[in-house]
């Protein structure tokens, strides 16, 4: 390896002087030195003894090419030797991208030159052409990679990708049908997001960007990116700091959105009972936008209108059902458990997760009539009763049970008789009532839930 390394380093001042007289020669004799150097930067030493000079030759060799496509472009005309353009394109930005690897010397050197504003400026140019020839798909991924290794671990490139990027950028590429090209931009956004970006991002008229991204998801590709993204999303809607009018009408907007992504993924948690998918990424996202409707229905401005999304209900008590079955079919994470010592912890990344459905039912029954009439109607009303013993796996199961069964007995009778009449039949735990402060009584023949006052000592 010492001796390869050795040999690329060697010939690299020839390969860069190589490119250096190809700058103003003809596109093959150019295409040519720059794959030899795009070879040469695949190790690391020549990437470390890499001088500025190459990247200026780059540097003008892609801005030629964007003057190339302009003119094109401008005078309704096809570009000449378009498939030449495209190779040398293409090969420019992985040379770029190999010698951006680990390289926080050569990622500054690019920036100041001006190459990330440039490579931007590009993509869009190459996303004008409108052509679906694997020569742009390429050149277009080689692009999007060099941005994620510019950016990849070098705050400075990060937030000069941000500033000539977002959000034209991202919108542009996520919405290709190319999965590479969608997949890539997900790179990049990521990697340049951090706290300050969140906020940006969450912003309206910005939040398109991380809807493409769970839209992307929701269509077709694996679900790395929308983990992430929903838990930026969550420690927006957990904040403690006043949401302004503006940001809740677009949770608003954007929460039927996100409940329909629950709605159409929630049977991937049961995936979760085999031990060998638990690091499942369909069902860890199906987690994930558990929790952010559990936080977005706690919020007094988004209730009312999770509330009226059709189906939602129905989909909570859909999947607690499923989700209670199947840990009484077998043992998995969905099955009720009481072994602790209170020193263990469960690191699964299911637990808790029947305890957010009874949240959710809960939230959305508050002060809702309608809603608590559905529930009895599809019998969730037993089934939480089912689910208010002590559980490992579901840490504070009890409370949230207790939270939900408040909130469907408020003010309704049927709930409260349906309640009574399950207890007298030993269907309901009587000590889980008394959890919940309340009690049973026989009045004129008929059962009554009430609520036990503390006698004054």
């Amino acid at each position: 390896m010492a001796a390869a390394a050795g040999a690329g380093a060697g010939a690299l001042p020839a390969a860069a002087a190589r490119l250096g007289r190809a700058v103003a020669a003809a596109p093959e004799a150019r295409l040519e030195s720059v794959r030899a150097l795009a070879g040469l930067f695949r190790e690391e030493q020549p990437r470390e003894m890499a001088k500025e000079s190459i990247f200026r030759d780059l540097l003008e060799i892609l801005m030629s090419a964007s003057s190339e496509i302009e003119q094109a472009d401008k005078d309704s005309c096809e570009l000449v030797d378009r498939d030449t353009c495209l190779l040398l394109i293409a090969e420019c930005f992985r040379c770029l991208r190999n010698a951006c690897v680990e390289c926080a010397k050569n990622q500054h050197v690019m920036r100041n030159l001006g190459l990330i504003s440039t490579s931007v400026h590009l993509i869009k140019l190459l996303h004008g052409m409108q052509i679906k020839e694997e020569l742009l798909l390429t050149a277009l991924r080689c692009s999007l990679q060099f941005l994620g290794n510019i950016a990849a671990g070098n705050g400075d490139s990060q937030k000069s990708i941000w500033k000539c990027a977002f959000p034209d950028l991202f919108l542009t590429c996520l919405t290709y049908s190319d999965e590479k090209i969608v997949a890539y931009c997900c790179m990049v956004l990521f990697t340049c997001l951090n706290s300050e970006k969140v906020r940006e991002l969450l912003y309206p008229g910005n939040l398109t960007v991380a809807l493409h991204v769970l839209k992307v998801y929701k269509e077709r590709l694996e679900s790395e990116w929308s983990v992430t993204l929903l838990e930026l999303i969550m420690e927006k809607v957990s904040e403690k700091n006043p949401v302004t009018s503006e940001e809740m009408n677009l949770f608003m907007r954007h929460a039927d959105f996100l409940a329909g992504c629950f709605k159409e993924k929630c049977k991937a948690v049961l995936k979760l009972t085999s031990a060998a998918d638990a690091e499942d990424e369909e069902a860890l996202v199906t987690i994930r936008l558990l929790d952010v409707l559990c936080e977005m229905t706690s919020n007094n401005g988004q209730l009312e209108h999770l509330q009226a999304l059709p189906g939602l209900l129905e989909t909570a008590i859909d999947t607690l059902r499923l989700t209670h079955l199947a840990g009484k079919q077998a043992v998995n994470i969905f099955t009720a458990t009481h072994t602790m010592t209170g020193q263990e912890e469960i690191s699964h990344p299911a637990v808790g997760f029947k305890s957010h459905l009874i949240r959710l039912i809960g939230n959305l029954c508050y002060k809702n009539k309608e809603n608590q009439d559905k529930v009895y109607e599809l019998d969730g009303i037993p089934l939480i009763l089912d689910n208010c013993s002590i559980d490992d796996n579901n840490p504070f199961v009890n409370q949230w049970a207790v939270y939900a069964i408040r909130n469907l007995t408020e003010q309704n009778e049927r709930n409260q008789e349906l309640i009574a009449q399950t207890e007298e039949k030993g269907l309901a735990d009587d000590s889980a009532l008394e959890s919940m402060g309340l009690e049973i009584e026989k009045r004129d023949d008929k059962l009554i839930l009430r609520s036990v006052r503390k006698k004054p000592s």
